[in-house]
């Protein structure tokens, strides 16, 4: 494609000359530039883009876009004649590149996209497992995993939306392979960093807001401000022939629900539990292992049976529900169908079992919110105690730690604190700042809680003082497979830490994950 083809959408301040090169591909990381490549240069939280240039003509870059104006960046062109664009904005110019490249394939998918604090990856999962059963080639972008057809794909170690190019790739490939509809779980930073600017999506879901991220946002508005970017994209893209434009609006979450209500440039549709909401929950039943509710929806009403637990879990369906029934007008045979025929999503309560008598899980929960929806959900199914092992990452949102460690020292038996992701920061202090959480509700260290700052050790620390009944959780990790110390991502995987730590324990082969460097940490 030739470079004017793809500047036609981003609206160039400035060219410093008219030569029109073949563009074979989009980059944004001056080693991955080839001949044929645009380079874009973006200024990044770490790194300048800009400062890379003369690598990127050294590869042979064929075009530059980047936001400085020519003459501060003349010096790293040398007496290349490769056209330089100046945008104002180089992080979305990189989208929309990177889209028209591929002939913009959001157009030719019906996009549904999920955003919020908690349950993004299980609602943006249980909506593809209903457009399956539906019979609808679907296809799945979350921070697990992408999954096209029968091939699923790794998102990356801590990876939340794929960046743009990735993510324009996903689509492409989609349309390539037949797909008629996508979801994706879009994150707060993917939405501020434009990597879905050119997403052209037709319905906006919301599943809650909580504290979360404010060490990138600031403030809780900033946050509700960046997820309402999501809603402002379905309200002002182009329209796709019989699909109704739809915002889907958790009404149980009244901040954000009148926040983001009274900002809406589209029709909307709201969820709930025993609420005055469209599409409701009543009737609830919860017991191990099985969740049972009535859906109804205006004169409309069925069943809906699930093994996900927990509250939590119930309006994830419903926000699936809503998308669904009102947004897609699928049957609710097919909506029942898919539900209950979704039996496990990697990270998300995933029980690990190897013949012991007490409960293991894996979960996700790295928020003030999700842990202590997560600790009331399991209360409900555990006749023991429940211990939990959990930390909090370096370099993020420090206000939560010692809130996480209240809401542990509330709800659970006993908390194990330990490493998640300290980067540079120091471990023992992260420890330290939950802990002091703890003890704000009367917890006692050697008591009702522990530091331990391996995070194999821990885990291997709470499975050793299970008895039968138990219920041991690690959270924070789930799915994701690496930890971050300094600025190093080590083998990491809790499911095989906590396997491993049971195996152990009942005699058998236990393969721990690689030695994480904690070893010189105080507890």
């Amino acid at each position: 494609m030739n470079l004017s083809e793809l500047l036609s959408v981003v609206h160039p301040s400035s060219i410093s000359c008219n030569s029109d090169p073949d563009i074979i591909s989009v980059v944004e990381d001056s080693n991955n530039v080839v001949p044929g490549s645009l380079f874009v240069a973006r200024t990044g939280l770490v790194s300048d883009g800009h400062e890379f240039i003369s690598s990127a003509l050294h590869n042979g870059a064929s075009a530059v876009v980047g936001e400085r104006p020519f003459d501060r960046v003349c010096e790293w062109f040398g007496e290349s004649n490769v056209p330089y664009i100046q945008v104002d904005n180089s992080t979305r110019a990189l989208s929309w590149c990177a889209s028209t490249l591929r002939k913009f394939p959001s157009r030719n998918l019906v996009m549904i996209g999920v955003t919020g604090t908690d349950g993004k990856t299980t609602t943006c999962n249980i909506i593809h497992s209903i457009l399956c059963a539906a019979g609808i080639r679907a296809g799945l972008i979350t921070t697990v995993n992408a999954v096209i057809g029968d091939k699923t794909k790794d998102t990356g170690f801590h990876v939340t939306t794929p960046d743009a190019v990735a993510l324009q790739d996903l689509l492409a490939e989609m349309v390539d392979t037949g797909m008629t509809h996508c979801v994706i779980e879009v994150t707060s930073h993917g939405l501020v960093q434009h990597r879905v600017s050119a997403c052209e999506f037709d319905i906006a879901v919301l599943t809650n807001i909580t504290h979360e991220h404010l060490d990138y946002h600031g403030t809780l508005e900033s946050y509700m401000n960046a997820k309402s970017l999501l809603f402002n994209q379905v309200g002002s893209t182009i329209s796709k022939p019989e699909i109704n434009k739809l915002a889907v609006l958790n009404y149980d979450d009244k901040h954000s629900y009148t926040f983001l209500k009274n900002k809406l440039k589209t029709n909307l549709v709201d969820y709930g539990i025993e609420s005055q909401s469209t599409v409701k929950a009543t009737n609830v039943s919860m017991h191990e292992g099985n969740t049972c509710f009535d859906v109804n929806i205006g004169n409309d009403c069925f069943s809906i049976e699930t093994v996900f637990a927990g509250k939590y879990n119930i309006s994830n369906c419903l926000a699936a529900i809503a998308t669904s029934y009102n947004g897609l007008a699928i049957d609710p045979k097919y909506i029942q169908e898919g539900i209950a025929s979704l039996e496990f999503i990697p990270g998300r309560m995933e029980y690990i079992n190897a013949g012991q008598d007490f409960k293991a899980v894996v979960d996700f929960a790295h928020t003030p919110n999700s842990l202590r929806e997560l600790l009331v959900s399991v209360r409900n199914i555990t006749t023991g105690r429940i211990i939990v092992v959990f930390g909090s990452a370096g370099l993020r949102d420090v206000a939560k730690r010692s809130w996480m460690g209240s809401i542990s020292a509330e709800l659970a038996d006993f908390t194990v604190i330990t490493a998640e992701d300290p980067r540079t920061e120091s471990l023992s202090d992260i420890m330290t700042e939950i802990a002091s959480g703890c003890e704000k509700i009367g917890g006692i260290e050697g008591k009702t809680f522990c530091k331990i700052s391996d995070r194999a050790d821990a885990i291997r620390f709470a499975v050793g003082m299970a008895v039968s009944g138990d219920m041991v959780l690690a959270c924070g990790k789930a799915h994701e497979q690496s930890m971050c110390f300094g600025s190093i991502e080590y083998p990491w995987d809790d499911r095989v830490a906590m396997y491993s730590a049971i195996a152990e324990r009942m005699g058998m082969r236990a393969d721990y994950p690689p030695k994480l460097p904690t070893s010189d940490v105080k507890n």
